[in-house]
């Protein structure tokens, strides 16, 4: 067993772990941090994008040991006590899911599509840097409509994720 210890949504956490434990199922069975998914095992679906150090990062293909001493993400961690995220509310809003699978994830990869290339997104870009992420559910439309509605209002003001 290694021991790791990282910040998880603002909080240091820490934790013994077999080497090749995932980070995402250190969050989900150590931490108990079960709104990220695991879908695929494979890095094909991105249900389980959390951030690590600001970056969007598929937790399911990522040691747990290589995020020593970072700062981690997950969706639980996006809001602000009871306040939504403004992505988590656009999602809600503009009826962005429909099993809600694949909503911690696409939701990660909003915030941080937003976070790389600015409020201003056109469909176009949010189709492409979306394409990580799939779902089965929705024929897309209303997450497009809710990543654009989230990117304009975190970038009026509303806040940016605490994953630094």
């Amino acid at each position: 067993m290694t021991m790791i210890s990282m910040t998880v949504n603002g909080k240091a956490v820490s934790g013994n772990v077999e080497p090749r434990t995932l980070l995402v199922q250190f969050l989900r069975e150590n931490l108990r941090l079960t709104g990220t998914h695991v879908g695929c095992d494979t890095s094909q679906c991105g249900a389980c994008v959390v951030h690590v150090d600001g970056a969007a990062v598929k937790s399911c293909t990522m040691l747990a040991v290589s995020c020593e001493g970072s700062h981690v993400t997950t969706i639980e961690g996006l809001a602000n006590g009871t306040e939504l995220h403004p992505m988590q509310a656009a999602f809600r809003e503009h009826h962005g899911l429909q099993c809600g699978f694949c909503t911690p994830g696409m939701i990660m990869t909003a915030v941080d599509i937003v976070n790389r290339k600015g409020s201003t997104l056109d469909e176009h870009t949010i189709r492409e840097e979306l394409e990580g992420n799939i779902c089965r559910c929705t024929g897309y439309h209303n997450i497009v409509k809710a990543v654009e509605a989230g990117a304009q209002a975190m970038g009026a003001g509303g806040m940016q994720a605490a994953a630094e």
